[in-house]
């Protein structure tokens, strides 16, 4: 089987790749779709096939997708346009036959208030439509996201944050890697939505401690209104456009869009999820 991983260069999709090796897929049948091939040579190097793939330019796609099996769709980073940008992934893929589309979206896409959400949602509604077999895999944040949180909070004794007492079911980015990959290679996943979170959810107090613990220097955190935050980022210099999505994506955890956890990552990759100490403490 031949199997698509788009934004391959990227820390998600080489891990993936990583994945994928290990559970003894010969990297002859993966194509590492990228938007710079450069950035993947290592790739090559391992034998992987190499492909020009840019979400912006339909014609690298078609070409990519073309022969392929299987394609993991890892979401775009560019906010305001990946649903046009997953659309032109999903039109090739059916076009050319695929078997499956895996799909990396985010926690509870349809119902949720995190302010990424719609364009996930959305994504998930064209795969419907398409008719592709599809895998959805809604992953929880990466205990990753908080190295630049730490090293603030290491040098200043302060995490803020206005997300009060939300807790979040992070997971270190080789879990959601390992499940990828995991749905890519098993049968038996078609049609499901995975809700994939870490074994253990946090709240920020929590995070604190944590950091002060892989830090060895006191660190405290501080609970701000959305308000207060607000002033606080402005007084940093961030453009309005930035402050709003920043507080209401964290107005979003406070409410709890994070919270969730019921074991579902860790099943799939048959072993505990990585503690969030561990993964600050690689990144320290």
């Amino acid at each position: 089987m031949s199997i698509l991983i788009t934004g391959a260069a990227g820390q998600l999709g080489r891990l993936v790749i990583d994945s994928l090796i290990a559970r003894g897929t010969d990297p002859q049948s993966i194509v590492a779709g990228a938007r710079d091939v450069a950035k993947a040579s290592d790739l090559a190097a391992r034998g992987v096939r190499v492909a020009s793939l840019d979400y912006n330019d339909a014609a690298t796609v078609t070409a990519a997708v073309k022969g392929v099996d299987a394609v993991l769709l890892i979401s775009g980073s560019e906010l305001g346009k990946r649903v046009t940008q997953h659309q032109t992934v999903v039109d090739a893929a059916k076009a050319a036959g695929v078997a499956k589309i895996v799909y990396t979206s985010a926690p509870k896409a349809t119902t949720s208030d995190l302010v990424v959400a719609p364009e996930h949602k959305a994504t998930e509604e064209l795969i419907a439509a398409s008719g592709i077999p599809a895998v959805i895999l809604r992953n929880n944040w990466y205990n990753e996201n908080y190295a630049g949180p730490m090293a603030q909070a290491a040098s200043t004794g302060v995490l803020a944050a206005s997300v009060g007492d939300g807790k979040v079911a992070s997971a270190s980015r080789r879990d959601f890697a390992d499940a990828a990959a995991a749905v890519l290679l098993e049968d038996g996943h078609i049609g499901a939505v995975y809700e994939l979170g870490g074994d253990a959810a946090w709240d920020h107090a929590e995070l604190a401690a944590t950091i002060a613990d892989v830090a060895g220097s006191p660190v405290e955190y501080t609970a701000l209104s959305t308000e207060q935050h607000a002033a606080a980022l402005e007084s940093a210099g961030l453009d309005a456009g930035t402050i709003g999505f920043v507080t209401t994506l964290e107005a979003g955890i406070r409410g709890g869009a994070l919270a969730d956890t019921d074991g579902t990552l860790a099943r799939l990759i048959g072993r505990p999820t990585t503690p969030l100490a561990e993964s600050l403490r690689a990144l320290a």
